[in-house]
Parts: C-alpha cells; structure tokens; sequence
C-alpha cells in the first residue's frame, strides 16, 4: 500500500506581503529652453563634435546649412539620426538645426545624434530614462588609437624578412 499522504505536497503558506507605501511621485527638472524656444546640448562621437539646437516644428533637420538628406547621403547615417525620435516617438516634432565639425561623415552623424538626444532630454525631461536606457545619452568613447614609433600602423608591424 502507498501511503496517500507522503505522496501529495502539503499546501505550502503564502509568503507575507510587504505593505505598499504610497510612493512620492518623482519631481523632474525642469525643462532647459533660452529664449528662441530651443534647447541646446552637444553631442560627441570619434572626432566629430556637433552642435545641435532642437525646437517643436515639423521635423526638419539641417546640418551645416544643409538638408538632412543632401548632407547625409547614406541611408543608414539618416537612420542613425532619427533614433532618438522614434525611440521617444516624437518623429516631426521637432525641428533640428545643427552645426558639425572633425572626423567623418559617420562620426558626424552619430555626434548629431548624441546631441539630439541630449537636448531632447533637456527638452522633456521626462523622455531621459527612455533615451537613457536605449544608451543614447551614453558617449560612444571610442577614437582611434595613435600610431606608436617602430611600428607600420598603431599595433600592425613591419613585415619580417627571414633573409
């Protein structure tokens, strides 16, 4: 014979539960705007450093005078560039004009999207903790390394010769 008692689990107590304290709601900064109703930051990537101004608007982006489009001609440096927009879902909202100098093209867009996101941060605070945890407030800090003497490139040696 089995013994029925030993075989089925015995009903196992609830665990107690902590009371719920009535959370303060989280007081966030307020938003940074001059005077023309834009909010700056900028934004840093290789050796690309761009300055960005963002306003509400229609979604326009300018760099160095430039359309979007006609600056950044690669679709993936446009994509690179409205991130920060989707991922907060304020495509054309807001009206971009921004100024960037040094490394490439690549390092150019993603130093305007650093900026973009930065100053949409400063704009609505509230969007910080979702374009923080897309990592777009982070700084991409890799830069290429510099070339060391007795060697070709910055690791890459001479080629040997056995004779």
């Amino acid at each position: 014979m089995v013994d029925t008692e030993s075989v089925t689990p015995e009903a196992e107590a609830p665990a107690p539960v902590a009371p719920v304290l009535a959370e303060e709601p989280i007081e966030l900064p307020d938003p940074v705007i001059d005077e023309h109703g834009r909010s700056y930051a900028t934004g840093k990537r290789k050796n690309a450093i761009a300055r960005v101004w963002i306003k509400p608007g229609a979604g326009r982006v300018m760099v160095n005078g430039k359309d979007m489009q006609e600056y950044f001609t690669r679709p993936t440096w446009r994509l690179i560039l409205t991130q920060p927009f989707q991922v907060a879902e304020r495509m054309d909202q807001y009206d971009v004009f921004c100024t960037a100098k040094g490394g490439g093209l690549s390092g150019q867009a993603g130093a305007v999207r650093h900026g973009i996101s930065k100053a949409l941060a400063l704009f609505e605070p509230a969007l910080r903790t979702t374009l923080k945890r897309n990592g777009f407030l982070t700084r991409d800090s890799r830069v290429v390394e510099r070339k060391k003497y007795g060697r070709r490139k910055a690791r890459r040696s001479f080629q040997f010769s056995k004779r």
